[in-house]
């Protein structure tokens, strides 16, 4: 099968306390289930693989992204938003770990709706990061769609999406819409392409 070459790429390495703090962030936006019992990123509401186990964290570190570079001041500016939520609710965080993370699940998803709602003053950057973030599940764009097929990526496995036939070609037996909308141009290549 035939690999389109890829650009070089880089992926920006980031502290532990903004990892734990994207992690619980994506996992707001898609959740999972905990990756192992004491899992503070993870809330842990939903079965399966979310956004994390999907590559988010590989996904916002690529250089493609455009917002690699501005991820520790993200989750710093995260952290302070639910440090000033929390006080507003009348809620105790753990200072074992950052802020938002320390959040439930439910606060988590209730400060994510005031920072992305219309008329934040932020609300470009967090709309931004919960699209890759969605994004790494529903596409694995960060990943080659073979290499995350072949791993199990839980997102593509979630909707259904199979390997390429033996060519490396993806073929639909069935029309989407119930029915073959157009007919195959005759001058058609063997790899799809037109003539």
């Amino acid at each position: 099968m035939h690999r389109a070459r890829r650009i070089p790429e880089r992926r920006v390495d980031i502290g532990e306390e903004a990892t734990l703090t994207l992690e619980a962030y994506a996992d707001t936006i898609v959740p999972g289930e905990k990756r192992w019992p004491d899992d503070r990123a993870i809330a842990g509401v939903s079965t399966g693989g979310g956004a994390v186990t999907g590559g988010a964290l590989d996904l916002l570190r690529w250089d493609a992204t455009g917002i690699h570079d501005g991820l520790e001041d993200l989750a710093k500016l995260v952290n302070e938003h639910a440090v000033v939520y929390a006080a507003r609710t009348g809620l105790t965080l753990d200072t074992d770990v950052p802020a938002f993370v320390a959040l439930g699940y439910d606060d988590r998803v209730a400060l994510i709706v005031e920072l992305t709602a219309i008329g934040h003053p932020e609300k470009d950057f967090w709309v931004l990061l919960s699209l890759f973030c969605n994004m790494a599940f529903d596409s694995a764009a960060h990943v080659h769609t073979d290499d995350a097929l072949a791993a199990g990526h839980p997102g593509l496995t979630a909707m259904g999406i199979t390997a390429p036939d033996a060519d490396g070609l993806w073929r639909f037996q069935e029309a989407g819409y119930g029915r073959q909308l157009a007919a195959l141009h005759p001058d058609t290549t063997l790899s799809g392409s037109p003539a």
